[in-house]
């Protein structure tokens, strides 16, 4: 009887990590577009609006959506959940958030996709959108004022990551923390390799 029990409960542990294993639906993108005005997202809010409605378009439902963004008020990796995230396609990008902050996670220019799982133009192409919105430093904390909290799209300057882990500044290979940008307008993004995207991740 013992042995019986002892089975039953391997098998329903077993049958507990598969389901949790095979829910690889996708938790993590980079928006396809900028909203329309550049670095001023309306705040945090407005860019957490922009990545569920994004998602909802994609046909993901059922999860809450935070962009990876750090402001004065919250941290970027305080705020997109414990993981783990994978792209449109099935891929695991990163385990946990001390994972996504490490050199071992799976972020790269082919699975750093968009919410339709379509690649994001990265050094070379034409035109350049590598420069990923973040305001964070290397540990995924504020860095500078992120164009007045995002809501700025005039003066000011925002840390942009590389998606494609290549380019120049501070930390060339940084997803999240390469350099800042050169002003909080569309135009200004654009003109120095970016378009005004950012990160989503699914908190659940």
């Amino acid at each position: 009887m013992n042995l019986t029990k002892t089975l039953a409960a391997t098998l329903l542990t077993g049958g507990i990590s598969m389901a949790i294993a095979q829910d690889t639906s996708m938790s993590f993108f980079i928006t396809s577009a900028n909203p329309g005005n550049g670095a001023d997202l309306g705040g945090l809010k407005g860019a957490d609006a922009y990545c569920n409605e994004l998602a909802e378009k994609a046909g993901v439902t059922g999860k809450d959506w935070r962009a990876y963004l750090s402001s004065s008020e919250e941290n970027a990796r305080d705020r997109i959940g414990s993981g783990p995230w994978f792209n449109a396609l099935g891929v695991k990008v990163a385990d946990n958030v001390d994972n996504l902050h490490s050199d071992s996670n799976a972020l790269s220019k082919e699975n750093s996709l968009s919410e339709t799982g379509e690649t994001i133009n990265g050094r070379g192409d034409s035109p350049n959108r590598h420069d990923i919105l973040t305001g964070s430093d290397l540990d995924g904390k504020l860095s500078g004022d992120a164009c007045e909290d995002w809501t700025s799209s005039g003066e000011g300057s925002a840390m942009v990551g590389h998606h494609d882990r290549t380019g120049g500044g501070a930390n060339p290979e940084s997803w999240h923390s390469a350099h800042g940008s050169k002003g909080c307008s569309l135009e200004a993004l654009r003109g120095t390799g970016g378009d005004g995207l950012f990160y989503c991740f699914a908190t659940n």
